[in-house]
């Protein structure tokens, strides 16, 4: 089960959503930041007389109504194309779902006239699949600006605050629709509630609205590269007078908290400063060559140098214990529409050093906007010590 997982996963990592809207007055607000339907595992049941298999969706806490009805006339999605990749991602679940069968679910979230419509989609692992919630009098959108909230008012098919089960051709992707008041066209930022089988606790959710503000490009920053003192000696990882020296790095004030960044963009590069205090008067540091970005939509942006220092081998740099220093990856461009990126640098080498420790990090979800608002944290700022 584990490498079927895998494998689903693996799939699932390269697809990238693309969403357009069916007819031209159903506008798209909203689709999931990560373009990966949720996977969930199902239980079969197998009836002893005719020896067919219905599975059964997993708990969404509402164990406690043991009626299941049956809902019938379900709209099906069948156009995948706003999911790239939809149709391997479900031969893969259909060739891997005889022992363990899965299923997927996946949302997109519209305006339809004078409605705000949530679609959840629901993919049937067999003909037969029970023990499915959708929506209750809990089931609300919440204006995360104003703090209105625009509750649900009905769904379609009808299974309003209903356990229910569905019969549907093994393979379908059934549209499970929940019907909101329209929200208003100032409204930027929402959080979905009651909607548990499509991990809607409480989501936070931001809209795609036209008319918003115009992103621009930043001027590249201005920060100090260090200077070599010495260069490596027929480098070697594991013996550090080997190593290459520097000094005089790029000095700012001292910031709270770990994993302190800054970012700006222009149209050749991405250009990310992280904060790091110096403990000792010589540290080393090591940056990865394969360090990476990866957007909201899944593309994948390289690193293409750290300013003024190596990517791949591990350095000292000289200065004062108490120093907090800036250093500077140089990474792909972004696009301007980017709003999310994931952080990645992946584990450096083992090597020989006392507290040797060149461990990679992942850093998800990272706001772009937030990492551009801390650009002043990075004003170069002159060492001042005092030994009187």
């Amino acid at each position: 089960m584990r490498n079927l997982k895998m494998a689903i996963l693996t799939l699932m990592a390269c697809a990238a959503v693309t969403v357009q809207a069916q007819t031209k007055d159903v506008k798209l607000l909203a689709q999931p930041v990560r373009p990966l339907p949720l996977i969930y595992s199902v239980d079969l049941v197998k009836d002893e007389v005719t020896g067919e298999e219905s599975a059964i969706y997993p708990s969404t806490e509402n164990a406690w109504i043991k009626d299941t009805v049956w809902v019938e006339n379900v709209p099906l999605q069948t156009d995948l194309s706003f999911m790239k990749e939809g149709q391997e991602l479900v031969k893969a679940l259909r060739d891997h779902s005889n022992n363990n069968p899965y299923t997927f679910g996946y949302w997109r979230l519209t305006e339809e006239g004078d409605e705000t419509v949530l679609h959840c989609y629901l993919w049937m692992p067999r003909d037969v699949l029970t023990n499915i919630w959708l929506a209750s009098e809990e089931t609300a959108i919440l204006d995360k600006e104003t703090g209105i909230q625009y509750r649900a008012k009905r769904t379609v098919p009808e299974c309003w605050k209903k356990h229910f089960g569905v019969k549907a051709p093994r393979g379908s992707l059934l549209d499970f629709q929940i019907y909101f008041p329209r929200l208003p066209k100032a409204t930027r930022k929402i959080a979905i509630y009651g909607v548990p089988g499509w991990g809607m606790r409480g989501l936070d959710v931001k809209l795609k609205r036209s008319g918003k503000q115009v992103e621009k490009y930043d001027a590249a920053p201005q920060l100090q590269a260090p200077r070599l003192v010495r260069e490596a000696n027929n480098y070697d990882k594991d013996n550090h007078s080997s190593w290459a020296i520097y000094t005089d790095p790029h000095l700012i004030k001292p910031v709270e908290g770990e994993n302190v960044m800054a970012l700006w963009r222009t149209p050749e590069a991405t250009y990310i400063a992280t904060a790091h205090e110096q403990n000792w008067m010589r540290e080393y540091y090591g940056f990865h060559p394969d360090a990476r970005l990866i957007d909201e939509r899944g593309n994948r942006y390289k690193l293409k140098e750290v300013q003024g220092l190596p990517s791949d081998d591990i350095f000292w740099m000289e200065g004062n214990s108490g120093d907090y220093l800036a250093y500077v990856s140089v990474f792909e461009p972004l696009p301007l529409d980017v709003e999310t990126i994931d952080y990645i640098v992946p584990d450096g080498e083992p090597f020989e050093m006392w507290g040797a420790n060149w461990e990679g990090e992942t850093l998800r979800d990272l706001s772009v906007q937030e990492l551009r608002a801390n650009q002043p944290l990075f004003k170069y700022h002159k060492r001042q010590v005092v030994e009187e």
